[in-house]
């Protein structure tokens, strides 16, 4: 049963292969010229939240980094050497922090269960739960407290985005970048718009301010 999935995954490629082809015989040519993607997209992990399909973008259009809960955690070199690709040698445009609602990395933050070695990076997502305590906990229902929690972790991951060298160092030489968190409801198939936009550092606290 599990060989017939696995031979299914090869199957598939192919019939879409020739889909590609048949739309357009040069596809795969023009993909293999290289990339010039106008968005890195940094989301979680969750198999439910594939990055192009939900925004049906094209092979090329977006450029992808992945991890539990959508972090933007400022030692993790994995996630700064996409970040570092995506804006010094792609140039894109935009980033995107996109979380969602039914995130289980961000539900076990809110739980003292221990999970193995993923405590550790739940700590990340813990901390946030501490800035905004007060607001979370005045929340009596718990649905509705998780789904706040969701949209905080994401604006909280946006924001830390903007505090990077590798972010600001970009926006001090002039370029273009623009910095945005979205939830994506698993439910419903919608994306949320948080409306946490930085375009540039001014409106970070002072002691987040770098000098070049």
């Amino acid at each position: 049963m599990e060989f017939a999935f696995y031979r299914k995954l090869i199957e598939n490629n192919r019939k879409w292969v020739e889909q590609k082809l048949g739309e357009d015989p040069e596809f795969f040519q023009k993909l293999a010229d290289g990339q010039q993607p106008p968005v890195l997209w940094i989301g979680c992990a969750d198999s439910r939240v594939p990055a192009n399909e939900i925004i049906g973008a094209q092979p090329g259009e977006v450029f992808v980094h992945r991890n539990i809960a959508n972090m933007v955690v400022p030692t993790d070199m994995n996630m700064l050497s996409v970040l570092d690709y995506a804006v010094n040698v792609l140039k894109v445009r935009h980033v995107i922090v996109c979380g969602h609602y039914g995130c289980g990395g961000v539900k076990a933050a809110m739980t003292n269960s221990s999970f193995g070695i993923i405590d550790n990076w739940i700590r990340h997502i813990k901390d946030v739960y501490r800035f905004h305590k007060s607001e979370l906990e005045n929340i009596a229902d718990e649905d509705t407290r998780f789904n706040r929690f969701v949209e905080l972790n994401v604006q909280e991951q946006v924001k830390d985005l903007a505090k990077t060298a590798i972010v600001q160092n970009a926006w001090n030489k002039g370029q273009q970048l623009h910095l945005h968190g979205w939830v994506y409801g698993v439910g419903s198939g919608i994306i949320k718009d948080l409306e946490v936009n930085f375009n540039d550092n001014s409106s970070l606290d002072e002691v987040y301010k770098l000098k070049f």
